[in-house]
Parts: C-alpha cells; structure tokens; sequence
C-alpha cells in the first residue's frame, strides 16, 4: 500500500518530476539493494539509466581540531527522491506494483544515513568523553598541587612559627641569665660593702682600745730591712723619726715589766700587753712610768737619741712568744691607720 510518511529528520525531498517525463520503473534486486560505501547511483539492466533510480545523498561531517561535532550538530543533507507514484502526492496510482520496492529502497537509504549518524554520534561521544576525562584529571592534578602548596606553605609558616618560638626562647634564657648575673653582681657588691663596712667598724672599736705610739712622726725604717747598721744583719723594728721629747704613748692597756738603759736601743721601756705580746720602746731621751698598769695612749716616755742611732726617732718592736713581727702589719690589725 502506498504511504505518505515524512522523510526522515534532515533530509531535504525536491519535487520529482511526473511519471509521464520518467517513463515506466519497475524495482529489480539492484535497485534496492542497500548502497553500502559512497553513494552512487543504481543503474538498471539493459544500460538505460532510469531517473527514478537516482538517489541523490550528500552528508557533510566536521570534525574541527579543536572539538568534534555530535551526529545532531551536522548540516542538514540535502536528498533528492524521484517521483514514486502511488507514494507521493499527486502520483501515478497505477504503478502500484512497484510500491514495495521503492518503500525498500527508501528504508535502506534512510537506515544509511541513521547508520553513519549514529557511528558520528559514538565517536564523538568517545572523544567528548576522553575530553571529559582530561579536564578531570588535570583539574585534578590542580587540585592536588593546590593541596601540595597549601601543605607546603602550612609546613612553613609551622617552621617559622616554630622558629620564632626557639628564638623568644633563647632570647628569655639570655635575659634570664642577664638578669641572674646583674643580681648576683649587685649581691656580690653588697656583701662587699658590707664586709667592708663591718671592717671599718671593728677598725673603729679597736682604735678604740688601741693607740698609735708617737705623733708627728715619719717612718724611716720599715721590719726586715738588711744592713750592717744592725747585729742580727736586719731591722728588727720599725723606726717613727721625730723631735727629740716627742711624748712615747702605750699603744695598748697592759703594764710595764722592764725600764732602764739597754746598751744599743739605749733607754727602753717594755710593756706587756694582755694577751702576752711585748712592744718594745726604744732610744727614749726620758721614761715617765717605768712600772706598773697603764692604758691605751697614756705617755710612757719620750722620743730620743740613746744607743746606738743616728738621730732621734722611736725604735718600735713587736715581739710575741720571744720572735719578733712586723709592726706596721700588727698596728694595722688592731685598727690603727700608720
């Protein structure tokens, strides 16, 4: 039965001519067989062409470099039919016979086209996908390297982080030491100056209780000195050279065990302190006490130039347990500034 379907989707249907231009067409096997590569036109047996066999089929495919276009996105292919009576308006109804053929014919052009849409249409979407899966697998190498900097950069600033840690670290131990060092130095000066504040103190108390010989003196021979001036070979005392009558004071509270002239050190008072010690008052002009107790700074006698001497002055000893000690040293250790 003849059918008036529409042409397939794209496919453009020019007006075919009557059949009284084309002539009689009867359908043979060639004429429906499905054209399978390019598309040619079928011949009829006998060497005269027919029109109504021509099917003219054109399909334009783009595949840019940058892309592929998807079987819906080709151009619309132009198809020129020729007239088929009892199929198309206007047609002769008499050539029904031949319906089925042409209706065959159509049907295997139209399943080319659908063939060669389809075949585009898996091939673009194999490289749409493989697009696809590139853009996925770079945004996720971004991704990746987006992560990579973020830990590197949280990596670092933990580094500097904790570098500035060890740092204010140090920086405090460094202060702390500074700090521990300045007080132990301000400690250190006060414990000094307080030790020396108790030695003036116990200076002051035991100049107190002590006095120094003579006055207006000047020391000429110090303890120790070598010469032949001496007959143990060296100075035995300490030498306050003043003016003859310069009064002679005990340099400390004991009492006097010896006065009278004694050869070489010529007029000389010995008084015995308290704890034993003996000091010697030699080369005296005159004795004031020459026995009995006396006190710190009383006058025992005065300056001279008896003996063995060269001028006058106060020959001082010093002697503790029979020997003999330097006098300025022991003044000293009783407070006295000589």
């Amino acid at each position: 039965m003849a059918s008036n379907s529409p042409a397939p989707e794209g496919i453009e249907i020019q007006e075919p001519p009557t059949a009284g231009a084309w002539g009689e067409w009867n359908p043979t096997e060639d004429s429906v067989r499905p054209v399978r590569g390019k598309h040619r036109v079928a011949k009829q047996r006998g060497g005269l062409a027919r029109s109504s066999t021509v099917l003219g089929v054109g399909v334009i495919a783009a595949v840019g470099a940058s892309g592929i276009a998807t079987a819906q996105d080709r151009p619309q292919v132009a198809i020129s039919i020729p007239s088929l009576p009892g199929l198309m308006p206007g047609g002769d109804e008499r050539q029904g016979d031949g319906d089925s053929g042409r209706q065959a014919e159509a049907a295997a052009t139209t399943g080319i086209i659908a063939q060669q849409a389809d075949s585009g249409a898996d091939a673009g979407e194999i490289l749409r996908n493989r697009i696809l899966q590139q853009a996925e697998s770079q945004a996720e190498a971004a991704e990746a390297k987006a992560r990579a900097e973020a830990e590197r950069a949280a990596h670092e600033a933990a580094a500097q982080e904790a570098k500035g840690k060890l740092e204010a670290a140090r920086q405090a131990a460094e202060d702390a030491k500074a700090a521990a060092e300045a007080k132990a130095a301000e400690e250190a000066e006060a414990a000094r100056k307080a030790a020396e504040a108790k030695a003036a103190q116990e200076r002051a108390a035991a100049a107190g209780s002590w006095s120094l010989p003579t006055s207006a003196y000047t020391l000429t021979s110090h303890y120790g000195v070598a010469g032949s001036m001496w007959s143990s070979g060296h100075h035995t005392g300490l030498d306050f050279a003043a003016p003859t009558g310069t009064p002679a004071k005990a340099v400390g509270a004991g009492k006097i065990t010896s006065a009278g002239w004694s050869g070489a050190y010529g007029y000389r008072i010995v008084l015995e302190l308290e704890d034993g010690t003996e000091v010697w008052y030699c080369h005296l002009s005159s004795m004031s006490v020459t026995s009995g107790a006396v006190g710190a700074g009383d006058t025992i006698g005065r300056v001279g130039a008896t003996g063995n001497v060269t001028g006058p002055h106060l020959h001082l000893e010093v002697r503790k347990g029979g020997s003999t000690v330097d006098p300025l040293a022991w003044l000293e250790s009783k407070g006295l500034n000589v």
